[in-house]
């Protein structure tokens, strides 16, 4: 869990930090990200006094300019995976709750370290023009060490596209949550990890 949470804080800066150029031809999925990215830095300059001394701001914000943009739905079941076809409709549900609001709160801690990094863009990478499903490809430098490639990974549903995963220096962050959440739930069942998840939800304030 700890491993998966810090590749989370990374993504979340990144996802709010793409510095990009505008092309004319530029993918709706690249679009996507760079207009979600500019208008969250401008919302996060104006507003960044009021964020850093309320939380409760921060995480409205997060809710409505970051999430609409992540298919929590697919994210929720590809990581129970076979879980999740076992769990009750009111299981489900609470999860779904849960592991948006963990991505909320953690992408909140995230944005307030956020401002000021500096990342390269990458081309597109899809298998054809029509793809259903793409790849944002990005990369963060770091002092003194080589760049951390970043990949996103989108799909389209009803008309949109979503954030299904995130891909860190070939980490999948669906797998990772996936591989952690699979142990707790085969040791102590999905109960217990949706009420340890709400627990952790509880305690996450912006630092």
């Amino acid at each position: 869990m700890k491993l998966a949470i810090k590749n989370l804080l990374l993504i979340t800066s990144l996802f709010t930090l793409l510095v990009a150029p505008v092309y004319a031809d530029e993918h709706p999925a690249q679009k996507l990200v760079t207009d979600t990215s500019k208008e969250i830095l401008a919302r996060l300059e104006k507003e960044e006094s009021v964020v850093r001394a309320e939380s409760d701001r921060l995480y409205q914000i997060v809710e409505e300019m970051v999430l609409p943009h992540f298919d929590f739905k697919a994210m929720s079941s590809w990581v129970l995976g076979k879980y999740w076809r076992k769990a009750t409709d009111e299981q489900k549900q609470r999860f779904a709750k849960e592991f948006q609001m963990l991505l909320v709160r953690t992408y909140s801690n995230a944005l307030l370290e956020a401002i000021g990094k500096q990342i390269t863009y990458l081309p597109l990478k899809s298998n054809k023009a029509d793809a259903e499903e793409v790849t944002i490809r990005t990369e963060v430098e770091q002092k003194g060490g080589f760049p951390i490639p970043i990949d996103y990974k989108m799909h389209q549903k009803n008309g949109e596209w979503k954030v299904y995963d995130v891909v860190i220096d070939n980490i999948s962050l669906v797998a990772n949550y996936r591989t952690t959440f699979a142990k707790q739930i085969k040791d102590e069942g999905l109960d217990k990890l949706i009420e340890d998840i709400a627990e952790r939800n509880s305690q996450r304030k912006p630092s």
